[in-house]
């Protein structure tokens, strides 16, 4: 790293016996794995961690203060689901009906019978769209949504699964519109971070930004794809050659998964970081947050906060129970497919945990990573929630960071 280091001073608060999160943390900043973070953990309802330092933006020489945020990318599509679920608990929304019943449009080219919970587990078939759009297209949502009414699955919907990173946000997001009339992060905000006083946004007031931290990309470790391969081999067992085929079959550069991240690639560059970007909607992409507000809201699914408690525990069990071990990876060749099973274990919106890959909080526990390096998680077992972010991005979901945070916290929880 040029220029000035992280500070490795942190500030916040750490409960007796919870000091262990707060030493990996710090240690994240002496090996320069971080420039400025934040990590929280609530047990039963209260915070026992709540740390951040570092840099907000390097360039001004701002430290991370208590009220910065920054983009936590895909971890916005764990908000996204607790939206829907909501719902569900309300009675407004059978996971089991088609979607048509909620959005009649999307019946065309042979949809008519893909059951809400194939959007939220990734199965719809619908991982990119077919047409190009614009940025301002793509800002704009309805010709998102048009786009994915018209268009065919790529697979037999319910056979397969594939990470859909833009087109969820939109595909759940329409679900959730259609039937309150609001739009996803006016939903977000009105029923879930507004009572709970959440730090968090989709869809960025203009207000607000003077908080956002400036987002650098990591030079470490995943600064070549030679070491993102290491990595995956190193991290997953995996042998280098068969390491190096994963990556390159879903990461490539003509791959699905590549053109389903950036949206054929228009979200990247100038445009992830404009003004244009943080005011508009993206749910599975661009919700701006703090490591309190994601904790927090984690929390409220599996114990009360401050007299709130999001669901009850028989939806929370509903909602994270396994959804795609039974279907294949597509895109994956056959011979790749045992590489590939620790990679993606979808809920109903919510990764579970997958060792060593994604550990998360123990066996029971589900959450959301955000490409960058964030994340939120709950145990409903342990009655724990767990929020990290930072403006330091890596490349890979295997993040090094939030896998030792995790590990501390299991270490403290005992």
């Amino acid at each position: 790293m040029k220029g000035r280091k992280a500070m490795s001073d942190v500030n916040g608060v750490v409960e007796n016996g919870w000091e262990q999160v707060a030493d990996t943390f710090r240690a994240n900043f002496k090996e320069e794995k971080d420039l400025g973070a934040a990590c929280c953990v609530y047990v039963d309802g209260r915070a026992v961690v709540d740390l951040w330092g570092g840099l907000a933006d390097r360039e001004k020489n701002h430290p991370w203060g208590r009220d910065t945020i920054v983009a936590v990318a895909s971890t916005t599509k764990g908000a996204t689901a607790m939206c829907a679920h909501l719902l569900v608990e309300r009675g407004e929304l059978d996971l089991d009906a088609p979607v048509a019943r909620y959005w009649p449009e999307f019946g065309a080219a042979g949809k008519g019978k893909i059951p809400v919970r194939w959007l939220l587990s990734h199965q719809a078939g619908l991982p990119v769209i077919d047409i190009q759009l614009t940025f301002e297209e793509l800002c704009a949502w309805d010709p998102v949504v048009h786009a994915l009414e018209v268009q065919e699955p790529l697979w037999k919907p319910g056979t397969e699964h594939l990470y859909h990173a833009m087109t969820y946000g939109f595909l759940v997001g329409e679900v959730v519109r259609r039937i309150t009339g609001k739009s996803l992060g006016t939903f977000f905000a009105e029923e879930i971070a507004r009572p709970l006083e959440l730090s968090a946004w989709i869809g960025l007031p203009e207000a607000i930004e003077p908080r956002v931290a400036r987002v650098e990309q990591a030079p470490y470790p995943y600064d070549s794809p030679e070491k993102l391969m290491g990595d995956f081999a190193v991290i997953l067992g995996l042998d280098p050659a068969v390491a190096g085929r994963l990556v390159q079959t879903l990461w490539g550069p003509d791959s699905i998964l590549t053109r389903a991240g950036t949206m054929n690639g228009v979200i990247v560059g100038e445009n992830v970081t404009s003004r244009a970007w943080r005011a508009a909607e993206f749910p599975g992409a661009n919700m701006f947050a703090n490591a309190r507000a994601i904790a927090r809201m984690y929390a409220a699914m599996v114990s009360d906060v401050d007299g709130i408690r999001l669901f009850q525990p028989g939806t929370v069990a509903a909602m994270s129970a396994p959804h795609t071990e039974s279907t294949r990876m597509h895109s994956v060749p056959p011979e790749l497919a045992p590489a590939a099973k620790n990679l993606f274990n979808m809920s109903l919106g919510f990764w579970r945990a997958t060792p060593p890959a994604m550990p998360l909080l123990g066996p029971a526990s589900f959450g959301h990573p955000g490409s960058g390096g964030s994340l939120g998680a709950a145990d409903p077992e342990a009655r724990v929630a767990f929020g990290y972010v930072t403006n330091l991005w890596s490349a890979t979901l295997i993040d090094t960071r939030h896998i030792e945070l995790t590990a501390a916290v299991r270490r403290c929880l005992g």
